[in-house]
C-alpha cells in the first residue's frame, strides 16, 4: 500500500515546477511512512510513499526501473498474482521480493494494455515510457485504489489523492457544479469527475494513455459484459465455495499483522472464518465499533464471531464525543465531498488498529455483488404493488405517511415511506432515489447539462441493473473511498477478498434469482456460508455500519449544523436554496419528517468547501 505521485512532460521539454515533487510527496506521508523514493529526470518526476507489507527491505521501495531504465513505474496496492509472475519471468534481474517489480518484465513482453489486463489484485499503477514519452494510468477493476490527474498543457500530474495535486498553488481551485448536483443526489462524486473542475479521477477498470499526440481511456474490465454472458454452470453453491476460500486466504498477508473489521454480519464473519482456518496458528485481530445508540449496537454478534475464530477481539465505543473528533480529523484531510457517515467509525476502528495490524481485511463489494441491499428486494416487489388499483396505492401512500417520524436505525417507517414514495418512478429514477440523498433538489440553479450519472443503456432494469449500478458507482466512488481514505489517515492497508477477480466475475455472472430470492437477500452467499457459520449468524437481520446522524443533528451537532446551515451564509454562497435548507431543518428538528441524509450530505458539503475552498464557503 502507498501513494504515487509524479508529473510528465509529453512534448520532452522540463518541467514547468519540478521543486513540488517534494511537496507532492509530502501530502501523501500518511499512505507511506515506511519508506519513499523518486525518480527524477529533465522532463518526469515520478515518486512513492510506501507502507511496507511484501518485502519489508528498502530494497523493495518504489518507484522501479527496467535495466535500460526505459520504463519506470509505480504503484500504490497489491499485485495477488506476482508469485507466478514472477515465476514465469525468473530471468529478470530483480532487486527485491516485491509483488509490484514484476510488472516491469511483463509490461515489457507482454506490452502494457495488455500486461495489465492480466493483473490480480488492487492497484493505482503509473508507467512512464521515456523513450516513447506515454504516460499510463491504470485503476483496479473495483476501484479499490484511487488514482487522479489533471492535465495543463503538456504537462499531466497523477496521485493517489487530490491534495498532491493541489500544491501548485498558481493553478486556480474552480467548484465543479455538475459534480457537486451528483453529490447532492448520491452523497458522492461519480467517476471520472471530482468536485475540482480540472481534475479528474480514472474510472474503475480503465487504464488512460497520454501522449504528445493526446488522451484515451481504455476499459479493459467490463462489468456489463460479464453480467449480459452465459451464467456459469451449476452447482453454483459448491463452486462459490471454493473461490470464497482461495479468495480469502489468498488475500491474508505473509509478513505483517493482519486484522478483520467485523459487524456480526455474514460478510465480515465470513471472512474471519476463512482467514482463521487459513492459518490457525497465527494471531488474528478483529475490531468492532460498539456504539453508545442502541438501535445502532451490534457488538454483542462481534463479540461472539471473534470468540468463535479465536481472535484477538478489540472494541471501540462510538458516541457523539468521538464522532465530533472522526468528523474534524476527516473533513480536515478528506479532499472530496462524501456524505457517507459510515466513514466515521470506520476512522475510529482504523485509529484502534493501527498499533496492532498493518493490513486490515473487510467484507466491502458482497452486497453489491451478492444482491444485499434491501432496494433490490424494493425492485423486485414494485410489479406487486403496481397490480393494484391506484386508488388503493395512493390510500397505502397517506397511510404510511400518518406514521410518525422515527429516528432509529433503518425503520420499517422509514423503508416503507422510501419504498412507496419512489416505487412508480422508472427503475433507475427509482433506485437513485432509494438509494440517494435527493438534496439536489436544494441547489440554487441546476447546472446546464447536469445529470445524476451518465447515460446507462445497457443495464437490464430493476433489481439485476441496480446490481450493476452499484458496483459501478457507488461501490468506488463512495464505500471504497470510505475504507481507503479512512484506513489511510492510520497509515492501514485496506483488503477486500470479496473483490477477487475469480470471485467477481463469477458473482457477475449470477442469474438475479439466486441473488434475491423471495423474501431473502444475498441467498446464495448465506447459503454458501453455512459451510463456516451457523444458520443464526447467516440469517440474522442485515444492519450494517452505520451512524446515528439523525439524532445527532438535533443534539450534540445542532450549534455547528446552524451554522453551517445558516440562511445568510448560504446566500452568500448562491450554491443552494436557503428556504430549503431551512424548511427541511425546521421539519427534521420538529420531528415531523427524517431528512437526516440530505441534511448531512448539506452539512459535508459545507465543511469541504470550508476546508478546500474556502472563497466559495461564503
Amino acid at each position: 500500500m502507498c501513494g504515487i505521485y509524479g508529473m510528465v512532460s509529453l512534448a520532452d521539454r522540463p518541467l514547468r515546477r519540478p521543486q513540488l515533487l517534494w511537496a507532492m510527496a509530502a501530502a501523501l506521508a500518511h499512505r507511506g511512512p515506511d519508506g519513499h523514493g523518486v525518480i527524477e529526470r529533465p522532463g518526469a518526476g515520478i515518486g512513492c510513499r510506501r507502507l511496507r507489507i511484501v518485502d519489508l527491505h528498502e530494497r523493495a521501495d518504489q518507484p522501479f526501473c527496467d535495466p535500460a531504465a526505459r520504463r519506470c513505474l509505480a504503484c500504490n496496492g497489491e499485485i495477488y498474482n506476482a508469485g507466478d509472475l514472477r515465476r514465469r519471468y525468473r530471468d529478470f534481474p530483480y532487486r527485491s521480493r516485491s509483488d509490484v517489480e514484476v510488472l516491469l518484465p511483463h509490461f515489457a513482453a507482454r506490452g502494457v494494455a495488455e500486461g495489465i489486463a492480466e493483473l490480480d489484485g488492487m492497484f493505482g499503477l503509473a508507467v512512464w515510457d521515456e523513450a516513447d514519452r506515454v504516460l499510463t494510468l491504470a485503476r483496479d477493476r473495483a476501484g479499490e485504489k484511487p488514482l487522479y490527474y489533471r492535465r495543463r498543457g503538456e504537462e499531466v500530474w497523477f496521485a493517489s489523492e487530490i491534495p498532491a495535486l493541489l500544491v501548485d498553488e498558481s493553478l486556480p481551485r474552480e467548484l465543479d457544479e455538475e459534480a457537486i448536483y451528483s453529490y447532492l443526489a448520491l452523497g458522492y462524486v461519480p467517476a471520472p469527475r471530482t468536485a475540482f473542475r480540472g481534475i479528474r479521477q480514472l474510472d474503475a477498470g480503465t487504464f488512460a494513455r497520454f501522449s504528445a499526440a493526446g488522451e484515451e481511456v481504455v476499459r479493459y474490465w467490463d462489468p456489463r459484459a460479464l453480467a449480459a454472458a452465459e451464467a456459469p454452470p451449476g452447482p453454483h453453491l459448491q463452486e462459490l465455495r471454493r473461490l470464497l476460500a482461495e479468495a480469502i486466504s489468498r488475500q491474508v498477508p505473509s509478513e505483517v499483522p493482519a486484522g478483520i473489521f467485523v459487524s456480526g454480519g455474514v460478510d465480515s464473519a465470513l471472512v474471519a472464518a476463512i482467514a482463521a482456518r487459513a492459518d490457525p496458528e497465527r494471531r488474528l485481530y478483529t475490531f468492532n465499533a460498539r456504539f453508545a445508540e442502541r438501535s445502532y449496537d451490534e457488538s454483542h454478534w462481534a463479540r461472539e464471531c471473534a470468540a468463535r475464530f479465536g481472535t484477538e477481539h478489540r472494541e471501540v465505543v462510538v458516541d457523539e464525543a468521538s464522532l465530533g473528533e472522526a468528523l474534524a480529523a476527516v473533513t480536515a484531510k478528506l479532499a472530496e465531498p462524501l456524505a457517507d457517515p459510515a466513514i466515521l467509525p470506520t476512522y475510529l476502528l482504523t485509529r484502534e488498529a493501527r498499533p496492532h495490524v498493518k493490513v486490515i481485511m473487510s467484507g466491502e463489494g458482497a452486497d453489491e455483488l451478492f444482491g444485499g441491499y434491501p432496494t433490490y428486494l424494493g425492485h423486485k416487489l414494485v410489479p406487486r404493488l403496481l397490480a393494484l388499483p391506484a386508488p388503493l396505492r395512493r390510500g397505502l401512500r397517506r397511510a404510511v405517511g400518518w406514521l410518525p417520524a422515527s429516528h432509529g436505525k433503518v425503520t420499517l417507517e422509514f423503508l416503507l415511506k422510501r419504498f412507496l414514495a419512489d416505487a412508480e418512478k422508472p427503475w433507475l429514477e427509482r433506485h437513485l432515489a432509494w438509494f440517494g440523498s435527493g438534496a439536489h433538489k436544494l441547489m440554487a440553479a441546476v447546472p446546464q447539462g447536469a445529470s445524476i450519472l451518465p447515460s446507462i443503456p445497457d443495464h437490464p432494469p430493476g433489481a439485476a441493473g441496480a446490481m450493476l449500478v452499484d458496483y459501478a458507482t457507488y461501490l468506488p466512488d463512495d464505500l471504497l473511498v470510505k475504507i481507503d481514505r479512512a484506513t489511510m489517515m492510520s497509515s492501514l492497508e485496506a483488503r477486500a477478498p470479496f473483490l477477487d477477480r475469480r470471485l467477481s466475475a463469477f458473482a457477475l455472472a449470477l442469474p438475479e434469482e439466486v441473488k434475491v430470492r423471495g423474501l431473502t437477500t444475498k441467498y446464495l452467499l448465506k447459503e454458501a456460508a453455512l459451510e463456516w457459520l451457523p444458520r443464526r449468524a447467516v440469517y440474522r437481520k442485515k444492519r450494517g455500519l452505520s451512524v446515528p446522524v439523525a439524532s445527532w443533528v438535533n443534539r450534540g451537532l445542532k450549534a455547528e449544523v446552524d451554522r453551517l446551515l445558516a440562511p445568510e451564509r448560504l446566500r452568500r454562497q448562491q450554491l443552494l436554496d436557503p428556504s430549503g435548507v431551512g424548511r427541511l431543518l425546521a421539519e427534521h428538528r420538529a420531528g415531523a419528517a427524517n431528512h437526516a441524509r440530505p441534511l448531512w450530505t448539506v452539512v459535508i458539503l459545507q465543511h469541504w468547501l470550508e476546508r478546500w475552498l474556502p472563497q466559495r464557503a461564503g
